[in-house]
């Protein structure tokens, strides 16, 4: 099929994309209302309704890396083993909700950090500070890299693939700039409401753009006997839910060892994901800052679990988009699709919707990249000076110095993830068979396991852990992680191929575990500790 991109993009596209940008800048501006406070900039004073709340969490949630990675790993499994691991989501939603909320809100702490120096000390907080904000830098930049593939493929589609990769990198460049420079604008001006607000509208498009292309890909799969419906229950049916990984065959330490090797089991799902999500929802900043604009506990409570209601069915349904992509793809042959699975979804909308349509699709992925972004760079900046740099200002200081520092320090970690976006499309480029889920919850899985580790010693005991014990708990964590996600095989691999094969026996965690042997580690190193407990979040709670 000829690609619609050949003489540029349509127009009828063009001014839907814009007209989603301009409503994004109102929206954001109109809403944010000129934060005077910190508390206004960064809790939105405490005034933010539940619902509200709930939308923003369901556009963190999904991100580019979301709608776009979800259908490429459909597209690339062919199945939906990547749904088992939404079960535990649900499971530690209940968990962060019971465990983390109510501490948070009753010591009334702007940066959930905060929590972990009045209950331990100043070392704590400033090396869970740090963790927090090197990842959510991190995964910040591969999340805009993400959102600026569809615009890396639109140019090679113009200009019939003819495009080097210092070329390639350059247009990565051009659209992580411009996005960037739309959500700092409102994130800047409004702060968490901006941000919250905003996020609603994302979310609607999101999901109006991914119920639309499934509609598309039913009309355009030529079914046969066989209907769209039937194809998804026989996938589901044939999916190995109860799959365990034990092999009667093997011995204890061969199957624990495949099992935590596995990507994809019950084991992975119920337990695995439960830690991911534990760690993403009570002790991220960026998640958890959303949490703390709720009026109460209670109404941060409802919409944290309401929240993990709706994840399993939107993870569905984007793996059913990449499912059924796969099926379009083997009925008709089209010697243009890319061989990269990251680059199939956008290809459909680029080359296969009409026009207009394709626009509303582009602007959901714009959607997606700019709310996760925007409250990102809000939560960057918020732990940032109340975790560091507001102890350098003046004592005389007043709400405004502290409120301009916040937005100087938003526009910082704005360059800051455009710099990694590009150092993330410059390792895609030279590693074209990497995958996109792996690669942003492998950012996750190094450094989130100890800092969940140490929130978890803070609320579930009185007096375990210490001020410096805990930064030797997290080390510990950090480096088990490391030893068991394949890093020795690599440093040596780096040296000698041979040196790396003699380590072949060495146990291996795969990307779903490492939250939870991080998180582990960490708490079992830090209850060798004892400390004053200078609060009870336990008793609270």
């Amino acid at each position: 099929m000829r690609p619609p991109l050949s003489g540029g993009l349509p127009a009828m596209d063009a001014a839907v994309l814009l007209l989603y940008l301009i409503a994004v800048l109102w929206v954001g501006l109109r809403a944010g209302k000129r934060p005077k406070t910190v508390e206004q900039f960064a809790l939105g004073g405490h005034k933010m309704p539940w619902w509200a709340v709930l939308g923003s969490l369901i556009a963190a949630e999904t991100s580019a890396a979301f709608f776009l990675g979800t259908p490429a790993e459909g597209y690339a499994l062919g199945n939906y083993e990547y749904l088992q691991l939404s079960l535990g989501t649900v499971l530690a939603r209940v968990l962060v909700a019971y465990l983390f909320v109510k501490p948070y809100f009753t010591y009334r702490v702007t940066s959930i950090y905060q929590f972990l120096d009045l209950r331990f000390g100043p070392k704590t907080k400033s090396a869970a500070s740090a963790t927090f904000l090197l990842t959510r830098l991190l995964a910040s930049g591969a999340r805009l890299y993400v959102a600026s593939i569809l615009p890396v493929l639109a140019v090679k589609l113009l200009w019939g693939g003819g495009v080097s990769a210092g070329q390639e990198l350059s247009i990565y460049t051009a659209s992580a700039l411009l996005l960037t420079l739309f959500t700092t604008l409102y994130t800047v001006a409004g702060g968490i409401r901006a941000v919250i607000w905003t996020d609603l509208l994302q979310a609607g498009l999101m999901l109006s753009g991914g119920l639309l292309t499934l509609l598309l890909l039913f009309q355009k799969i030529p079914w046969g006997s066989s209907s769209p419906l039937t194809e998804a229950a026989h996938l589901l049916a044939a999916l190995p839910w109860a799959e365990t990984g034990i092999d009667p065959h093997r011995n204890l330490w061969e199957n624990l060892g495949f099992v935590l090797s596995s990507d994809y089991t019950i084991w992975a799902a119920l337990i695995g994901s439960t830690f991911i999500t534990m760690a993403t929802h009570g002790a991220d900043q960026d998640l958890v800052q959303r949490l703390l604009t709720a009026k109460n506990h209670h109404r941060s409570r409802l919409s944290l679990i309401l929240s993990g209601l709706t994840d399993v069915p939107l993870v569905f349904l984007f793996l059913t988009i990449g499912i059924f992509l796969g099926l379009l793809a083997r009925s008709t042959s089209d010697p243009r699709l890319p061989a990269q699975a990251n680059e199939v979804f956008p290809y459909f909308i680029l080359c296969q919707t009409p026009p207009g349509v394709r626009g509303l699709l582009v602007a959901a992925i714009f959607a997606t990249a700019m709310g996760s972004l925007s409250a990102a760079l809000n939560a960057l900046a918020t732990s940032f000076c109340e975790d560091w740099a507001f102890r350098f200002l003046p004592v005389a200081s007043d709400e405004k110095a502290r409120v301009r520092l916040l937005r100087g320090s938003t526009v910082l970690f704005a360059l800051l993830s455009v710099a990694i976006a590009c150092a993330t499309a410059f390792f895609a480029l030279h590693s074209p068979k990497s995958r996109i889920l792996p690669i942003v919850l492998g950012l996750f899985g190094y450094t989130y396991g100890p800092l969940l580790g140490v929130f978890l010693l803070g609320v579930l005991t009185r007096s375990r852990g210490s001020d410096l014990g805990n930064c030797l708990a997290m080390s510990c964590g950090l480096a088990v992680v490391a030893l068991l996600s394949g890093a020795p095989q690599a440093l040596l691999g780096l040296v000698s191929p041979a040196e790396a094969g003699r380590l072949a026996w060495f146990p291996s965690v795969s990307f779903p575990w490492r939250v939870f042997v991080g998180s582990i580690s960490t708490f079992l190193v830090g209850l060798c500790f004892r400390s004053s407990a200078r609060l009870y979040p336990a008793a609270e709670a």
